[in-house]
């Protein structure tokens, strides 16, 4: 109902000018991008690295897959993968999903526009499939050809994602021009962020147990039915320090709508420590169910990819909160955010298990790494099957020992 209210205010709040959307009389809307800001922006530094060809043939091993080897990009998630308000502008921009822009799937232009991780691939790969074309209104109906394979829907729990992943698997089963056997593909879901908001008002549906339960089947029906496949599974967010991104306005009061379990308790209360540790414990069974290898094999792979595990608000020089990252409702990201954000995760795709970076604020920008030329391979292989690899390792080596001094001792 509240964004019904907010999408009336949308319409009757704007005005057409040259073929344009203004709100407000500043901001300009188009379906292409949002925000006069962003459509202001100079452009990025071309990113080049030295290597950006695919391999001789198309990998059969999901070990050796180069960025240029994947054909297909996807994503899954809740609002901060349908980028809901990211132009930032005003409150009138929060019913709207720039997916376009989203950090791990928005296709907008090219890299120099906007960084996004499908922006990204595609200085690997131009002829990528799946990046989010275009703006959406929440709750709207919308079709593949408006948000690409940009699955998530805003207000999604983790309960909800094999919904998602089911209309995935259908889609690319039926979209034209993809291999579903043969060609390499990567999705990205981030999912667990309105679990947290909503613990308090039903513990038992989204505690710890529930949510960690909901992640391991919606990764065994991808292991189980997409060949080729690599999930990079983002850690969630430390939430407790949105608490802190505030202004006086309308839009910061809808927190406490969406988010009330976490915006609304005191203070070092009992409610918001338990909270807090509920987000901790979440991350903490993520890590333990991805650390093992139970969704590892030759053609799939559920990564996780750490960099947000303990990410706090970019802050200004005087300390307080660099609020250009956040959107109107002072909880979401500007495009600014979502950058930022994508460029945290092509860096941990190319950092190995054990060595991937972890992100303590976005306050200085992060830079874009290039695949290492001695691994040019997305990493994949789990902590314990590396433990596995390297057991197997040693035990090749004593055998071969043994069998060494066993013909010395015969002769």
């Amino acid at each position: 109902m509240l964004l019904w209210l907010l999408c009336v205010f949308c319409v009757f709040a704007t005005r057409h000018v040259n073929g344009q959307t203004l709100s407000g009389g500043e901001d300009v809307l188009n379906q292409d991008v949002s925000g006069s800001d962003f459509l202001q922006r100079r452009l990025h530094p071309l990113f080049h690295c030295a290597d950006v060809s695919p391999s001789p043939t198309v990998p059969s091993s999901v070990e050796f897959v180069k960025a240029a080897d994947v054909k297909v990009i996807a994503a899954l998630g809740d609002s901060l993968t349908t980028a809901i308000g990211a132009n930032g502008s005003t409150i009138a921009s929060v019913p709207f999903e720039f997916r376009q822009v989203s950090w791990s799937i928005g296709g907008y232009g090219t890299f120099q526009n906007v960084i996004t991780l499908a922006n990204i691939f595609k200085l690997f790969n131009p002829k990528l499939l799946g990046p989010a074309p275009m703006m959406t209104m929440h709750s709207r109906p919308t079709t593949v050809n408006e948000t690409g394979f940009n699955f998530a829907v805003t207000g999604h729990n983790t309960l909800n994602v094999s919904d998602q992943i089911r209309h995935m698997i259908h889609t690319f089963k039926s979209y034209p021009g993809l291999n579903f056997l043969e060609d390499w593909k990567v999705v990205t879901m981030l999912i667990g962020m309105n679990d947290i908001c909503d613990y308090c008002k039903n513990k038992i549906l989204f505690s710890p147990d529930n949510f960690i339960r909901h992640i391991t089947e919606a990764l065994d029906m991808m292991m189980n039915e997409i060949p080729r496949t690599i999930v990079n599974v983002v850690q969630i967010l430390p939430m407790k320090p949105l608490r802190d991104v505030q202004r006086p306005t309308l839009g910061c009061q809808l927190q406490k709508r969406f988010c009330s379990c976490l915006v609304q308790p005191e203070e070092n209360s009992t409610e918001l420590k338990e909270l807090v540790e509920i987000n901790y414990e979440f991350q903490r069974r993520l890590e333990k169910l991805l650390h093992s290898d139970r969704f590892f094999k030759n053609d799939f792979a559920a990564v996780l990819q750490p960099y947000l595990e303990n990410a706090e608000p970019p802050r200004l020089p005087d300390g307080t909160i660099d609020l250009s990252f956040f959107t109107a409702d002072c909880f979401h990201f500007t495009v600014k955010g979502h950058e930022e954000l994508a460029k945290g995760l092509w860096n941990n795709m190319f950092q190995p298990e054990g060595a991937k970076e972890t992100i303590e604020t976005f306050t200085d920008p992060l830079k874009l790494i290039c695949p290492p030329e001695d691994h040019p391979y997305i990493y994949t292989r789990p902590t314990d099957a590396l433990s596995a690899a390297a057991l197997s390792r040693v035990s090749v080596m004593l055998m071969s020992l043994l069998s060494v001094s066993l013909m010395f001792y015969l002769l």
